[in-house]
């Protein structure tokens, strides 16, 4: 059986001086609003492993009103929903996100954040794409006030 999901997540800037994304840390004069660490990636990835299982949203799993996910890694979110793909028989086939942000400039972090996500979930590279692009200055992520991601997976038994 084949599963496709797909995940969309935003978060806002607030003062910073770095963000955290596929669970790399980068440098900006920014920080993300959030309850965890918030990495708008993960976040987005883990919708869609989820969805493509029918098994809820990372809110669900993860609820911000819980204080044990209070500024949290959300490496651990995305570690566990791949045990939850396991444990129903399922294995990951691929993954493919893209960024939605003016700033910071990702192409110097992209090779980075696929290696450490590959790692994470137990996926060979090839398998793990992120890219990213601009709104071309339109809409909140392009007056820049926060990233957005898109994610979908296939997932299959």
């Amino acid at each position: 059986m084949i599963r496709v999901g797909t995940g969309y997540d935003v978060h806002a800037f607030c003062e910073g001086d770095h963000l955290v994304l596929g669970g790399i840390k980068i440098p900006f004069n920014k920080a993300f609003t959030a309850h965890s660490d918030g990495d708008v990636l993960i976040h987005a990835m883990c919708d869609a492993l989820l969805g493509a299982l029918a098994l809820g949203d990372i809110g669900q799993h993860f609820p911000p009103s819980d204080t044990q996910w209070k500024n949290c890694e959300s490496s651990v979110f995305l570690e566990h929903i791949m045990e939850l793909i396991k444990q129903k028989g399922y294995q990951v086939n691929n993954i493919d996100s893209t960024i939605i942000c003016e700033q910071p400039k990702m192409s110097p972090h992209i090779l980075a954040i696929r290696e450490n996500l590959a790692e994470i979930m137990e996926l060979s590279l090839d398998q793990v794409s992120v890219k990213a692009t601009t709104t071309e200055k339109l809409g909140f992520c392009g007056r820049g006030e926060g990233i957005a991601v898109e994610s979908v997976c296939l997932v299959s038994c």
